[in-house]
């Protein structure tokens, strides 16, 4: 089996961000993306909410975080990721090409365009029914057109649209939009822009191509047909985790982290999207994925230290302790001492701190001194005083 230091899943702006600082960090890097490189921004027209740069296309963003990232070194893989898991420890990424073994592994998978459900969506997909206004645009000359949803992808793609098309309605279910004040007032203020407030698309209708939407007034209750040669849905995004449901810890899909993107599986980490977060944009993204890469490279370089401590040795006591309780500091410094004057080595680890090990080990009582063969535990006990440790020897 194939074994790495760190796989990353995906390679959007999280992905590759996380790519340039371990491999900054001088980390061995194997960075895999089923699609294109850069993720979803290379959907988007404008971004001008990207520190330093006033406005620029999403595609030459991605463009240019890929080249960054590329002088750094790390490999590029075109592969599905279908599962990770987790066997005696060790990270296992499967792959449509074969499985990989990584000491640790960042999934920054993003999201996915959610659907509206309703009938006609999947018949007329590719035939007027379109998830991304920069790629299908211009096959809408001159013709009207819906969008519908109400965040910041929506208003934006509209406003996009009506360089092509000669009508856009904003179908939006609520009364508000949810996206950003200037978006809006682009939209808002844009003559080809029509919003239908507190509606619904119930049904996608044509023939070879869309010719319509069957539209319901969520007040008023009344429905309508509104004719229109096509139809951008943008109503919310899917968390791309189906590889890690049965490892790590999610919300509704959504990857739960902590603030150093650690999930609840020891050595997988979550950046950009895919995780439960507050704010999903491209600067959020690439701060996950430098935070996600410098945990996982402590993380390793931990791993690696512990693993020749510890586990790679064919014999060892350790005594495991909590740095903040005071007696339990009191007995390790009382080991040190004791353990240098009669040259018995007893490795001492703070629980407190390396939390991982701990769990990793099935220890849950502290303070315990414990006694490794091969990298397993041969025996565990309880101590509380010198004695009980000097006991064991």
């Amino acid at each position: 089996m194939e074994k790495r230091e760190l796989v990353i899943v995906g390679a959007g702006p999280a992905g590759l961000t996380a790519a340039i600082y371990a491999r900054r960090a001088g980390l061995d890097v194997l960075l895999l993306e089923k699609g294109v490189v850069g993720g979803q921004i290379t959907l988007t027209v404008d971004v001008d909410n990207w520190p330093g740069l006033r406005r620029v296309s999403g595609g030459e963003l991605a463009e240019s975080i890929r080249k960054h990232a590329e002088e750094f070194g790390p490999e590029f893989r075109e592969s599905e990721v279908s599962k990770i898991e987790s066997r005696n420890g060790a990270k296992v990424v499967l792959t449509s090409k074969g499985e990989i073994e990584a000491e640790a592994v960042i999934v920054a998978s993003g999201a996915t365009f959610r659907k509206l459900g309703v009938p006609g969506e999947v018949e007329f997909s590719g035939r007027g029914v379109s998830f991304c206004a920069v790629c299908d645009g211009p096959f809408f000359k001159d013709v009207p057109v819906a969008v519908v949803g109400g965040g910041n992808t929506a208003v934006e793609e509209a406003d996009y649209l009506t360089r092509f098309a000669s009508k856009v309605y904003i179908i939006h279910r609520r009364d508000s939009f949810r996206a950003d004040k200037a978006a809006i007032q682009r939209a808002l203020s844009n003559p080809k822009i029509e919003v239908l407030w507190n509606c619904v698309v119930q049904e996608i209708k044509g023939g070879d191509m869309v010719e319509g939407v069957v539209v319901k007034d969520l007040k008023a209750g009344s429905s309508w047909e509104l004719p229109v040669a096509g139809v951008f849905v943008f109503v919310g995004l899917i968390p791309s985790s189906e590889a890690v449901k049965d490892l790590v810890e999610t919300k509704e899909g959504w990857i739960i982290t902590n603030e150093a993107m650690e999930t609840s599986a020891e050595g997988v980490f979550a950046a950009g999207d895919v995780r439960h977060k507050y704010l999903r944009q491209a600067v959020t993204a690439a701060g996950d994925g430098a935070t996600a890469a410098m945990a996982a490279y402590s993380y390793i370089s931990q791993q690696l230290y512990w693993q020749k401590l510890l586990f790679g040795r064919d014999h060892v006591a350790a005594l495991f302790y909590s740095a903040i309780d005071e007696p339990q500091v009191k007995l390790a410094a009382d080991v040190e001492q004791w353990s240098a004057e009669n040259k018995k080595e007893v490795i001492l680890v703070d629980a407190y701190k390396n939390a991982k090990i701990k769990d990793r080990l099935g220890i849950d009582e502290l303070p315990v001194i414990i006694v490794l063969e091969g990298g397993k535990a041969k025996e565990m006990r309880p101590v509380k005083t010198l004695e009980d440790v000097s006991s064991l020897f």
